[in-house]
């Protein structure tokens, strides 16, 4: 069903936010996430934008509204005045006891220092899926750790056919996380 003619251009699957917005809506934003067949997340700057927008997702769908928005993908969120802290604190915990390095020594650099890695030395890992698994974690793990960004680029480089050395570059990686698994990125209301 499309808008009423006095009504902001609500869709779902095209952006508000586009060169053609209307002037009245720059200052707002509204975000809808399909998280599964029965959820979704809203979150947006608007109350009144936001209930119009729930009432006829209402209309349409059978919904039910979770409240303000807490955990989601494996990332938590925590408000404050400021802005929205974003943290994967329980991921970074569930990683590092998996591969059983939660009792490790943490390390104070992700990647050890003048470390040159290359596909030649050490012999090919028989099945790379693991070391793949670890990387594609650690990859998605840089959504709120931007410090470890440089270090699982590298890592993701010799993927097609890691050796041990590579292995032993993401152990300690892992073992840098261990030394601070609650990292937070933190997004401030005003730019």
């Amino acid at each position: 069903m499309p808008p009423a003619p006095n009504e902001p251009g609500i869709s779902v699957g095209r952006p508000l936010h586009t060169h053609k917005s209307p002037s009245y809506l720059k200052d707002y934003y509204v975000s809808i996430a399909r998280s599964n067949s029965s959820s979704l997340t809203k979150q947006g700057s608007n109350a009144t934008l936001l209930q119009s927008i729930k009432a006829r997702l209402w209309g349409q769908f059978h919904i039910k509204d979770l409240g303000p928005l807490k955990y989601f993908l494996g990332i938590e969120v925590a408000r404050s005045s400021r802005g929205i802290y974003l943290c994967q604190r329980k991921y970074t915990l569930n990683i590092l006891d998996d591969y059983g390095l939660t009792g490790a020594r943490p390390s104070e650099f992700p990647m050890e220092q003048n470390l040159k890695l290359s596909n030649s030395p050490g012999p090919i890992f028989s099945d790379p899926s693991p070391y793949r698994r670890l990387v594609g974690r650690l990859i998605y793990l840089t959504i709120t750790r931007p410090n470890i960004v440089h270090t699982v680029n590298i890592l993701s480089q010799f993927m097609h056919q890691p050796r041990q050395p590579h292995l032993d570059a993401a152990h300690h990686l892992m073992h840098y996380l261990k030394g601070s698994p609650g990292q937070c990125i933190f997004l401030h209301n005003k730019v």
